[in-house]
């Protein structure tokens, strides 16, 4: 049965060894779209499901399926949202597309493992992904400049409000209201530094673009 993890607060993982040369993400590609676009890069805002097992004996320690009632989770690639090795598993990954991917310790939570995850020390993990969508995220210059409709260089919440809607209209699929609420919620409480309900441009420029 699956568990109830959420890989999207991955902050255990950062307390993980780093990587060396010779750990690497081990992809293998099950399923591929003919027409296979666009490609996912960091800051993309990623729609996928996922399910999470011990290379060690195979058990099944995260199903995303369990959560936020069956819907595919919604996140922005290359911030750490999730692990680092999903973050680099995901990357150049397209609508339709599954992997099997394998993340050795480094590249998940190391030494210390995640008790509440069943994750013992030094895990290497296997990854089944299937992805649904990418969606230009929150975090390109492009979108800023296309969310920020007075030009004020800053972001309100009915700006990117409306912005969610227009990239979910997008795409098409049926998803639960509160998926936007949640999204839109996470939005401001991870980047609205200063309190004062707008995320200015700087607060924005996690990638520090020259253009903003």
């Amino acid at each position: 049965m699956c568990g109830g993890l959420s890989l999207l607060l991955a902050a255990a993982a950062l307390l993980a060894t780093p990587a060396s040369a010779e750990e690497e993400v081990k992809i293998e590609v099950l399923q591929l779209p003919e027409s296979c676009s666009p490609k996912s890069k960091k800051g993309d805002l990623l729609n996928a499901h996922y399910d999470g097992f011990l290379a060690s004996n195979g058990s099944k320690f995260y199903c995303s399926r369990t959560q936020n009632d069956g819907h595919p989770k919604w996140f922005v690639l290359g911030v750490g949202q999730v692990i680092k090795g999903l973050d680099i598993a995901m990357m150049n990954m397209c609508p339709g597309e599954k992997r099997k991917v394998v993340i050795p310790p480094a590249l998940a939570y190391g030494q210390q493992g995640y008790a509440q995850g069943k994750i013992p020390p030094n895990a290497t993990l296997i990854f089944e992904i299937e992805l649904y969508a990418v969606n230009q995220g929150p975090r390109s210059v492009e979108a800023f400049h296309r969310i920020d409709k007075d030009s004020d260089k800053k972001l309100s919440e009915l700006e990117i409000s409306q912005y969610l809607k227009e990239e979910f209209a997008r795409d098409g699929k049926k998803r639960h209201p509160s998926v936007h609420d949640e999204i839109l919620a996470d939005i401001f409480k991870k980047n609205d530094h200063d309190g004062d309900g707008f995320i200015s441009a700087k607060e924005y420029n996690v990638y520090q673009h020259d253009e903003l």
